[in-house]
């Protein structure tokens, strides 16, 4: 009685799993070297980024907005990578998310859950949250111990890093159950603006490179698989 229950409640559910990756390979954390667009030695040690305001889009383009919540996928932390999605399966074209923190959360005080200060993910009431981490070593970085560090965000107007990602789905009008989304991170160093962790090897605040790497990063997504 117990597991037909469960299976029917998760039945209920689509479920959305993001897999970091760096190039074509699963992400691991520490202890691998990586070569950036430019040909740069990393070794990565952190990577998480907030992910909110989802939507589904139909084949006549209605769109399905879900709660407002937001979620904070950790590579390190393998439960926050699955999302479980209140909407039962439904044929869709596309799935949007954004990749940031509104101007609003920014400015409503203290917050809790995914979005409470203490987690790392905050500047200040002034720049507000990061809204996506990278940090690692490279042998090229001229910072202390190598550090490569870009902690992005910036909610204001002339320094706003929040980024929309549209992916369209061919499941030939098919129920949508579950949708994994790849996540490169060797993305954040390709794009309109190659990234050189030789000249940059740290990002700390708003402005135009954290603009340029969030241009970057909004390219990093892919669908792997959708069941």
């Amino acid at each position: 009685m117990f597991v037909g229950s469960q299976h029917l409640l998760l039945a209920q559910y689509l479920q959305l799993k993001f897999i970091p990756i760096a190039g074509n390979k699963a992400l691991v954390l520490g202890d691998s070297t990586y070569y950036t667009a430019l040909n740069e030695p990393i070794t990565f040690r952190n990577f998480l980024f907030y992910v909110s305001h989802i939507q589904l889009i139909d084949a006549k383009g209605h769109t399905t907005n879900l709660n407002n919540a937001y979620y904070l996928i950790n590579a390190s932390d393998t439960a926050s990578l699955n999302i479980q999605l209140p909407v039962k399966p439904q044929i869709i074209t596309a799935i949007q998310f954004t990749i940031g923190v509104d101007s609003v959360k920014n400015v409503s005080g203290v917050q809790t859950g995914t979005l409470d200060p203490m987690l790392g993910m905050f500047w200040t009431w002034n720049t507000g949250y990061i809204f996506a981490k990278l940090e690692g070593n490279s042998p090229v970085s001229k910072a202390p111990a190598h550090y490569v560090t870009y902690h992005i965000g910036g909610y204001k107007k002339a320094e706003n890093a929040i980024r929309i990602v549209t992916l369209t789905i061919n499941n030939q009008n098919k129920e949508v159950h579950q949708i994994e989304i790849g996540a490169n991170v060797l993305s954040w160093f390709s794009g309109k603006t190659p990234l050189s962790i030789q000249i940059n090897p740290i990002c700390h605040s708003p402005g135009k490179l954290a603009q340029q790497i969030a241009d970057n990063y909004a390219q990093m997504f892919h669908l792997i698989k959708v069941e």
